[in-house]
């Protein structure tokens, strides 16, 4: 998902999460100091957990203290933004191209591909020493149209879709840390999204990919994508039982994407940890790969503060998961949220405001990175 590629399905996110009371204002203490460690006003033991070489830890260098990453979407029309492009270059050290490795940006023509957005994004990782997730190979949405409009036979397919995975991944092949192979594959209820591939290839279309993407980059990790499947229910019990279907038929899975996409109205998904967990005892890696926390606007204190709450209470469950290898925000700043083009009346999702200023949830994530 992105500025422009998420449909207004996760508006059915499940009422089945529960909330809970804010507990920020009972650690203000807490995020008081990481203010006035970041500035430089306290000493000590406060300032080494805050500081490195005289300058201000960022979340990347706090996650990398356990052994994890942290990143932030983003897309090319933002790298524009000096401002913008100075903080996504030192605050983050992974780097997730929100549009501009979708099959619609790269093969806008079938068999004409066009690598220019997603290798502006990759050049700009390099330059930053930043790493690069790939997003993404398959998906439903973002199509190109001489792909949409017209009848494909199996075979027909089945050619085109390997081409395609074969020829980005192999572009890209050394240049990224992993790729969202399938994105979005199942409904809410764990049934098979009836995509263009599945309903043309059945649903061995997702074993092929994943086989295809790993013998044309051998040494990138390989996801499988989606929303809603934070908490456990039927859609992440569609994915587990694929991903262990998956690596007894010996398929190359190396990893389970939760997008993450959280909405206060909905509550909180309380068995996020207990779903890592899960899944980590499948052999796979976890990650939460489009994080953002939206609201209804407009924004209040309290919904401010809870979802600061939401923001530490993710990354404490990926801490609490040897496997879960990472967090990445879907863009870092409300500037350039997908949110409100998508959700009418909803916004103020990410952890820095329109003016690129930190919020409390910031503090929030450094406060768990801790």
């Amino acid at each position: 998902m992105s500025t422009t590629s998420t449909t207004s399905t996760i508006g059915s996110e499940s009422t089945t999460r529960t909330t809970r009371p804010s507990r920020t204002r009972l650690r203000l203490a807490g995020a008081l100091a990481t203010v006035l460690v970041a500035a430089g006003v306290v000493g000590g033991p406060a300032a080494q957990a805050g500081e490195q070489h005289g300058k201000p830890l960022t979340l990347a260098d706090l996650a990398q203290r356990h052994g994890r990453y942290f990143g932030s979407a983003t897309d090319n029309p933002e790298l524009t933004d000096p401002a913008y492009t100075a903080l996504l270059g030192s605050e983050f050290d992974m780097i997730t191209p929100g549009n501009g490795m979708k099959w619609y940006a790269t093969e806008p023509q079938q068999g004409v591909f066009d690598w220019s957005n997603g290798d502006e994004i990759v050049n700009l990782a390099r330059a930053n020493h930043q790493k690069v997730r790939g997003h993404t190979l398959v998906w439903h949405n973002q199509l190109p149209s001489w792909l949409t409009s017209r009848e494909w036979t199996a075979d027909e397919l089945r050619a085109v879709l390997k081409n395609h995975i074969f020829a980005e991944a192999r572009h890209y092949r050394g240049k990224v840390y992993s790729w969202d192979v399938v994105n979005e594959a199942f409904n809410e209820d764990g049934t098979y999204r009836e995509t263009i591939f599945y309903k043309t290839l059945g649903p061995g279309y997702i074993a092929d990919a994943l086989r295809w993407a790993h013998q044309a980059d051998p040494h990138a990790k390989l996801y499988l994508n989606d929303y809603n499947i934070e908490a456990t229910g039927p859609k992440s019990d569609a994915y587990y039982q694929l991903a262990k279907d998956l690596k007894a038929q010996g398929v190359p899975l190396d990893g389970i994407g939760l997008q993450a996409h959280l909405a206060l109205q909905y509550g909180y998904p309380t068995t996020l940890e207990e779903n890592l967990r899960r899944f980590s005892q499948l052999g796979l890696d976890t990650a939460l790969t489009e994080v953002d926390v939206r609201m209804l606007l407009p924004a209040t204190e309290e919904k401010v503060a809870q979802q600061a709450d939401w923001y530490r209470d993710m990354t404490e469950a990926c801490l609490a998961v040897r496997r879960c290898v990472g967090i990445t925000v879907w863009d870092y700043t409300d500037k350039y949220s997908w949110i409100p083009a998508v959700f009418t009346g909803e916004g103020a999702a990410l952890p820095w405001d329109e003016q690129l200023q930190p919020k409390p949830a910031y503090f929030a994530l450094r406060e768990a990175l801790k």
